[in-house]
């Protein structure tokens, strides 16, 4: 390997490792907790699901990275839709519930008297699953485009190169701009989710000041961190998004694939550590391990 690729082979090694460390802390510590208690909230329910698909994103940008890095000749055809549909199921499952997880935040946290607000509210837990289950419409779409993707690469393997070459660019262009109209609706939701967080964070500090209490509350506090989850949450998403956007445009520039790939990383990995950061019962348990450790 030259020396970006030994860079990029380094950082891409550190998110992996970081990332699934921190979504399989998640896993552990609600798990047992759940098992304590012979319960789980719907919160944390939200957060181990997010943290499992979450791990088998990174392996599906592992697989991709390492195709492209060590056996870009040898990766047959089979390999490469195994690694497009197992990125495709994972990342859907990890945009959707992090964007349910971004709902859950501002419905039982923010604070407004509009009717349809407080009915969704009180049926938060139906309507979250509903949400749930009508994104496998957009799943089912995407897997549609890999199969098309697929019946192309066949026609790519047997025709010559004027036909293979038009045909790549033809799938790739096809699959971006599913990509794109796809992750427009979680984006836009999340979006929402944030601009309502923070007009329900200036009205409660409005009202405090009204009333001459400070705004160093509970309630404010509780904004503020749903804040920094979501909007971490949002910027991460983000960047990744337009990792695999900028990706898919230029498939045959190994250099602009493995960085995107890189970079793309720390949306799976990242938002992970900042959730337990976050998360008072995640940050006590990791406190206690870190104490342990150094013992």
């Amino acid at each position: 390997m030259n020396l970006v690729e030994w860079i990029v082979t380094i950082i891409m090694m550190t998110e992996f490792l970081l990332g699934n460390c921190a979504n399989v802390f998640i896993i552990i510590v609600n798990f047992i907790d759940c098992m304590k208690r012979r319960k789980i909230s719907s919160a944390d329910r939200i957060i181990t699901a997010l943290a499992i698909f979450r791990t088998g994103l990174l392996w599906a940008m592992l697989m991709n990275w390492h195709s492209y890095t060590f056996t870009a000749d040898t990766y047959n055809f089979q390999m490469r839709v195994l690694g497009g549909i197992t990125w495709a199921i994972t990342n859907h499952f990890t945009t959707w519930l992090g964007t349910i997880l971004s709902i859950f935040y501002l419905f039982k946290i923010a604070n407004f008297s509009n009717s349809l607000f407080l009915h969704i509210k009180r049926k938060l837990d139906n309507v979250l699953l509903v949400i749930f289950l009508g994104s496998f419409l957009f799943l089912v779409a995407y897997l549609g485009a890999v199969n098309i993707q697929k019946i192309a690469w066949m026609n790519i393997n047997e025709g010559n190169v004027t036909i293979r070459s038009i045909l790549q660019d033809l799938t790739s262009i096809t699959n971006m701009l599913l990509f794109s109209l796809i992750n427009i609706v979680p984006f836009g939701i999340s979006m929402n989710c944030v601009l309502l967080l923070i007009y329900s964070l200036s009205k409660h500090l409005k009202n405090m000041k009204f009333y001459g209490k400070g705004c160093q509350d509970q309630s404010t506090m509780v904004h503020i961190k749903a804040l920094q989850t979501v909007v971490s949450f949002l910027l991460l998403y983000a960047t990744y998004s337009s990792c695999v956007i900028i990706s898919g445009w230029n498939l045959k520039n190994g250099t602009v694939f493995l960085f995107c790939v890189t970079i793309g990383s720390s949306y799976p990995a990242g938002h992970s550590c900042i959730l337990i950061w976050g998360n008072q019962k995640l940050k006590q348990a990791l406190l206690l391990f870190l104490g342990q450790m150094r013992c």
